[in-house]
């Protein structure tokens, strides 16, 4: 409802709203007559200024000082201020749940066991659906199925397998039940990653897939470092959707992997051998299902109806706020574990500081935007709609390609420049119709002043050496829910988006700190260290021989300050790793399978830790050497 536009009880005329002090008190001559004399608190600045004139007044242009003036007069607001009140479109249509309740359930004892009813029938019903979601009965000859994530690997990066990949054994003759939770086909890399002399980067990393025409599982294997629940999508052994049961096998080395795109994921292809694969095994798959959305939909109902059938902001706010906190925290977006157990604990030790900090927020602005607000359905469509799409984040607004709000993801993720820019764009559209709403209500020079003080603390944060700041999102939520405090239906829709943002950062992250060190923003990427320098091979075919052809690689001593050995990784399998103290300066490889290239790796060590490994070079299976490129890989 348009501010000041409301009837009067009394049924008096409504009142006349001016723009603070631009108009004449006065409008005739002889009113104005009498106004010649006026108290000296009561002058304006303006006339203040000119009688006693400041250091202010000396050196700033006259016309830079009214400009001043009309800005402090603007944003002050009109006089007396406007507040918002929506009117409820179909009022009838609308109020209609509550006088039902009224009708039925008149006494507040009478609503408060109903309301306890409602919660115990809430609480059943989520707790019947989720214990089938998450616990699967065993698998006939294999056991019950690990839990498992959807970046779960059998491989590690780099030499995180150890010399020839022993600490990853057995390669071979072994299987394992595994569970998949749903939503696993958007999981990316987001750092580059190296398959042979490939490099990739935000997309699924799986390499391999069916390799006959049919494509069938018993011709269907990846390498061991693939995601297990990607290439299980990949591969149609489970679903996107729902997640799902069954056995891999590994299956040990095999030669090459093809590049299939199935299932809406284009998987990686390696024209060479790995020590470790796995397949799927036809057969086994397990009716267990992800129940994610069976236990939307009965989010969704309860929230739902207690939105139609609350207009007590006390009741309606915490409850929602609990109800979605949870359904984030087990069932929508669970943190990254595999043992249920341990998500139940890390859920509820979140919820505590979560909710002081709800308190807060309903306090000074929840509260100011619900309170006398009757309009039953558009609150539940814009409002609690807004705390869904926030709160599952997940299917929402990660869909956007920015993972995240760093420079190098920003100018690397494809899409990424755009998309930031729409956002930025669509931002300060709503900031500004948003101070226009404060403004009519009077409280905008207050929340300039707020806003002030988030921007100085930010800029504070940034000037802090050696530190990045990280704007999570539940901090985005924090930081804008301030603009929302008022009753328009766009603050509705903004203030419940915001609070399901915040909650989805909190059930999903937990409290990340807004500064990071480049390190915990690096996670697993490039660590920007030395690298070595390798001296051209010596290749020896050994025609006509009997023996294998063969390839020494050499580097000179001593190693760069701080290192003190050397990693090479053929392959991406750690194959040799030599040291200055054993005067260690050259490897020989024998080439391991005929009419396949092979791949070498480089980097330096100090002690155990790896620094960052070469680009690939190439010993192409004709004999030839190509060099790698230069920069880490």
């Amino acid at each position: 409802m348009p501010p000041g536009t409301e009837p009067d009880d009394e049924g008096a005329p409504p009142p006349i709203y001016r723009d603070d002090e631009n108009e004449l008190p006065f409008s005739d001559d002889s009113t104005a007559a009498e106004a010649t004399l006026v108290d000296a608190s009561e002058a304006s600045d303006e006339e203040h200024l000119a009688q006693n004139p400041s250091y202010m007044s000396k050196y700033i242009p006259p016309r830079l000082q009214r400009a001043w003036t009309a800005t402090k007069v603007w944003v002050k607001g009109p006089q007396p201020p406007r507040p918002w009140l929506i009117r409820p479109l179909f009022p009838t249509v609308q109020r209609a749940p509550i006088a039902l309740l009224d009708r039925y359930l008149p006494k507040p004892k009478h609503k408060v066991v109903l309301l306890v009813v409602f919660y115990l029938a809430w609480f059943l019903s989520f707790s019947l659906v989720l214990r089938r979601s998450t616990f699967a009965a065993d698998i006939p000859g294999y056991g019950s199925p690990v839990n498992i994530r959807c970046t779960d690997r059998l491989w590690s990066d780099a030499n995180g397998c150890g010399l020839n990949g022993d600490q990853c054994r057995p390669f071979a003759n072994q299987t394992m039940a595994f569970r998949c939770p749903a939503n696993c086909k958007r999981i990316q890399v987001l750092n580059p990653h190296a398959v042979g002399a490939k490099q990739i980067n935000y997309r699924p990393l799986v390499i391999g897939g069916p390799t006959d025409e049919e494509e069938t599982l018993d011709n269907t294997y990846y390498r061991s470092d693939s995601f297990i629940c990607g290439a299980a999508i990949h591969a149609g052994f489970i679903s996107d959707r729902s997640g799902g049961c069954g056995v891999l096998s590994f299956v040990g080395e095999k030669s090459y992997y093809p590049s299939v795109n199935r299932k809406h994921i284009k998987s990686i292809g390696f024209n060479s051998y790995f020590p470790r694969s796995f397949s799927f095994l036809e057969g086994t798959h397990s009716k267990c299902q992800d129940l994610r959305w069976p236990l939307l939909g009965v989010s969704l109902t309860f929230t739902i109806l207690l939105s139609l059938f609350t207009s007590s902001p006390a009741v309606f706010f915490p409850s929602i706020f609990l109800g979605v906190f949870f359904h984030v925290a087990l069932a929508s977006d669970p943190p990254n574990l595999t043992d249920y157990y341990s998500i139940v604990s890390i859920a509820l030790g979140r919820l505590l500081p979560a909710s002081f900090c709800m308190f807060a927020v309903y306090k000074f602005f929840v509260r100011r935007t619900l309170l006398g607000l009757d309009a039953q359905i558009e609150k539940t469509i814009l409002w609690l709609g807004g705390c869904w799409v926030g709160a599952l984040n997940n299917y929402t607004f990660d869909k956007i390609p920015i993972e995240r709000l760093t420079p190098h993801d920003i100018k690397n993720q494809p899409g990424a420049v755009p998309a930031l820019v729409v956002v930025v764009l669509t931002l300060v559209c709503i900031a500004i119709g948003q101070a226009w709403c404060l403004r009519v209500e009077g409280r905008l020079p207050r929340y300039l002043a707020l806003y002030g003080i988030y921007v100085g603390v930010i800029l504070i944060l940034v000037a802090i050496p050696r530190m990045n700041v990280r704007i999570h999102h539940y901090i985005l939520g924090l930081l804008l829910v301030g603009g929302t405090s008022m009753q328009t239906r766009p603050s509705l829709l903004f203030q419940g988006i915001l609070v399901g943002l915040f909650i989805n950062g909190i059930a999903r992250w937990g409290f990340d700190s807004i500064l990071q060190t480049p390190a915990e923003l690096r996670g697993d990427g490039q660590l920007g260290t030395t690298l070595p320098t390798i001296i051209a091979p010596i290749i020896y075919s050994n025609v006509g021989t009997g023996v294998k052809p063969n390839i020494t690689f050499e580097w000179a001593l001593p190693h760069p300050k701080h290192y003190d050995g050397i990693s090479i990784l053929v392959n991406d399998v750690e194959r040799f790793r030599g040291y200055e103290d054993a005067s260690e300066r050259s490897f020989t490889w024998v080439r391991h399978m005929d009419d396949v290239p092979e791949y070498f790796r480089f980097a330096l060590l100090d002690g155990s830790a790896r620094g960052d490994y070469t680009k690939a070079g190439t010993w192409r299976s004709d004999g030839s050497w190509k060099q790698m490129a230069s920069g880490p890989s």
